[in-house]
């Protein structure tokens, strides 16, 4: 299984092009019979759980099971097809990609477990990559978006931290953070030993603030191209 995560970033001028984007490449997406699953995402300005929009940058994140069926040379008409290829270029964009494989993880998004059933841990501890979402229940939102500022701005400094962009279907209530770390144990350390954190993970417990949920970890495999001038994986992978 091979996932891909693009992030997308138009020049200013085509905003509206970019919001646009985000209705029309569901049908080429959906048509593509390589593809098992795949999801339009906006983005965050601060790299995490963000109520702040960034109408430049946007993402799409696809699954599939033939890792051999990309050509690196024609990445974007391999992952994607012929139109998001032109579209992507004729407007501009610069992007960045990351090719993962899941390797631990639970839970479900929108029912289904797209990256397949995996342990909760294994041995393995070079970069991660760790994927974090949650449908946030209406009702919950003021407590939810209350409480995350505070770790959010944590991350950048903390141990091992590379990079992460806050993406999400629908804004405010459903929400993800993507993060890279040097390895396992450094993103274990923010997430379980930073009090802050631990709090929050508490209360979406205690609470119930979700009514769907997924933690997933992979092995970031390459990466391609640039966003906002650089591989944030460059001299690493």
């Amino acid at each position: 299984m091979l996932v891909t995560l693009t992030i997308i970033r138009y020049p200013k001028k085509y905003i509206s092009i970019a919001i646009f984007a985000m209705a029309v490449h569901h049908i080429p997406l959906w048509l593509n019979k390589k593809i098992s699953f795949y999801k339009l995402l906006g983005c965050g300005k601060n790299g995490t759980f963000d109520k702040n929009p960034d109408w430049q940058q946007w993402g799409i994140l696809t699954v599939r099971s033939n890792i051999d069926a990309i050509n690196k040379n024609e990445l974007h008409f391999s992952l994607f097809g012929s139109f998001i290829k032109r579209w992507l270029n004729f407007f501009n964009t610069e992007t960045w990609t990351i090719f993962l494989e899941p390797i631990e993880g639970h839970g479900k998004w929108d029912g289904k477990e797209p990256f397949g059933q995996h342990p909760k841990q294994n041995n393995y501890n070079g970069p991660v990559a760790v994927l974090t979402r949650a449908s946030i229940r209406l009702s919950k939102l003021t407590a939810f978006w209350s409480n995350v500022g505070k770790v959010a701005v944590q991350m950048d400094g903390a141990k091992g931290f590379i990079t992460s962009v806050g993406i999400g279907e629908l804004p405010f209530i459903k929400q993800a953070t993507f993060s890279i770390w040097q390895n396992k144990e450094d993103m274990k350390a923010f997430a379980y030993q930073m009090r802050e954190h631990q709090e929050v993970i508490k209360k979406t417990k205690k609470e119930n603030w979700y009514s769907e949920d997924m933690f997933t970890r992979f092995i970031p495999l390459q990466t391609f191209g640039t966003i906002k001038g650089c591989n944030p994986l460059e001299g690493i992978l």
